[in-house]
Formats: C-alpha cells, structure tokens, sequence
C-alpha cells in the first residue's frame, strides 16, 4: 500500500481507496474489506445513495463485527441528485452516521452539486457540521471548477470551512460523455491547473475508465460494451490505450495498472476509487500501485509527446 496525507485528517490515508457501492451481503463483503485492511488499505468511500444506504448499514455492521473504526478513514457522501440541498445534507449525514455506527465522517463529500442553490449555503451548512465534529475535511463531489472556488471565495470571505477534497472523474481516458447525470471531469487542463497550485486532494472514481483498458475496451466490442462505448470511444482514447497497451508490455505489467499509475503520478494528491467485486480484484489493484511513472511516460500516455 501507498499512503497520502490530507490536512485535517489524522492519519496517512491509502492511496487506493475501497468503495463499498457494489456489495451487498456481508458475508461476501467481510472477507474483501479484510484482504485490504490486512494488506495495508485504511480508506472506506460510502455514500447514503448506495443501494438506498444499504450499503452503508452493511458496512456499518461490518466495523461494528470487526471493532475497526479507528483504523480506519471514513468517507461520507450525500444530498445527492434530487434531494441536493442543503437540508438534505444534514438529515442524509444524521442518517449515514447512525446506519455507520460512528459520530463522525473523516471526509465528507456533497455527492452533486445543485446550481440553483446559492453556493454560500452549502458552505455555512458543512461548516457548521465541521464545527458540531460531525465531518473533519470536507468538498464536492462533482462539482464545477466555477462553483468550487466560489465556495472557497465564500469560506475566506466569511471565515468558515472551506473545500480542500474534491472527488470528480480522472482517467487516462478521456471522459466523451458523462458516465452518470451530473457527472464532471476535472480532467481539463484548468481543473488540473487549480489542482495542482491549490493543494486540493482529488479522489478520482471511475480512474481506470470502467475497462476500457481491458479487453473490453477494444473499438470492435462496441456492441457488446455499449456503456464503455458510450463514455469512452474516441479516436484520441484509442491512442492512449494503444500506449497503455505498449507500456505495459515492456514494463510486465498490464494496461489498467498503467492507467492506475497515470492518475497516482500527478504532481498533485491523488487518490484513486476502487469497487471491486472480489479479493482477487481488489489484490490486482493494490498489486498495481508497485507500478511507477516517470514524468515522460506520463506525458507520453496523455499524448503531449512522442515518445516516452
């Protein structure tokens, strides 16, 4: 495992983070949250939207069988698409926290953002709730780069919590259409600009582009991978797995684990969402954080030269 470190939260923080969204019993999830604790992983992302919070009372139950809390660094998410208000962002937090048998959420996320709420009032929400210790460090997920400096404006305006995690997509590949409604990239070179000068930590979900660097990805399954298809088909995309695909040949690696690498080697904190299905999954993933990147290879993946 790889650790980073994030202002505001006390421990070092794995730089693979687990998502609980695609479990559903706890007898097939216990053994997965085991294999990562054991082999060094200490970040849980939840969100109350997960099958309804039914993933978080499973994972819940899990801490509360395993004695395991503080361990561990808890990401919270809420007041999702429709209910994306600031109102919504305390009642969902009271009701995570009480499905997650805990008083506090190390990181905690607005899972959308709503333009047609004043940003200010997101801001004096989640401060308070910092203030009352119910959430340490908190951001958006995504969120414009427009309406997240205009939250952190309102913060040093008005001398309250302001954003210093933001969780939007970051892949290898580029984003062509959104994966879900609401969806935003910070893969522009502004986002990446603000990323970098700012401090901000990024935690990058769907940051190996959903298979597109496995066989799925290949421009003749189209058909049969019409989500991939969909978010990820792209003359430019195509170049970038061809890359990922040479990469990792003469590296001995494979093609997702170079991807991987590319968020991880920004020169900013990036922590990469993982929800694997199963133990073996997720040891491959954990396995790939071995892989490095020098800043030419990385370069070279993202098209900006010519060789690596």
């Amino acid at each position: 495992m790889i650790y980073g470190t994030i202002p505001g939260v006390a421990r070092p923080v794995a730089r693979m983070v687990m998502g609980v969204d695609n479990q559903e019993e706890l007898a097939t999830a216990a053994p997965l949250f085991d294999d990562y604790i054991e082999r060094g992983g200490n970040c849980f992302d939840t969100a109350r939207i997960y099958l309804r919070g039914r993933c978080e009372t499973l994972f819940g139950d899990y801490l509360a069988s395993r004695g395991v809390r503080d361990r561990i660094v808890l990401i919270c998410k809420g007041a999702h698409t429709p209910n994306c208000t600031p109102e919504a962002a305390r009642s969902q937090l009271e009701q995570s926290l009480e499905a997650l048998h805990t008083d506090r959420a190390d990181i905690y996320f607005l899972h959308r953002d709503n333009p047609e709420v004043p940003v200010g009032e997101f801001v004096d929400v989640l401060d308070a709730l910092h203030r009352e210790g119910r959430i340490g460090v908190l951001g958006g997920s995504n969120w414009s780069l427009e309406r997240f400096r205009a939250a952190n404006d309102y913060a040093r305006r008005t001398g309250k919590a302001g954003f210093t995690v933001l969780s939007n997509n970051l892949a290898l590949a580029r984003m062509v259409e959104p994966v879900w409604g609401g969806c935003v990239s910070a893969r522009d070179p502004e986002w990446l600009r603000y990323l970098e000068e700012s401090g901000t930590a990024l935690f990058a979900w769907s940051s190996t582009a959903r298979g597109f660097f496995t066989e799925r990805g290949d421009p003749s399954r189209a058909e049969a991978e019409p989500e991939i298809a969909r978010c990820w088909h792209a003359d430019d995309n195509f170049e970038r797995r061809r890359r990922a695909i040479a990469l990792a040949e003469a590296k001995g690696t494979s093609p997702v684990q170079i991807a991987m690498a590319w968020v991880l080697s920004q020169p900013f904190a990036t922590f990469a969402l993982s929800g694997p299905r199963s133990v073996e999954e997720s040891r491959r993933n954990i396995e790939g954080l071995s892989v490095t990147l020098t800043e030419a290879e990385r370069d070279w993946l993202d098209l900006k030269r010519d060789q690596p």
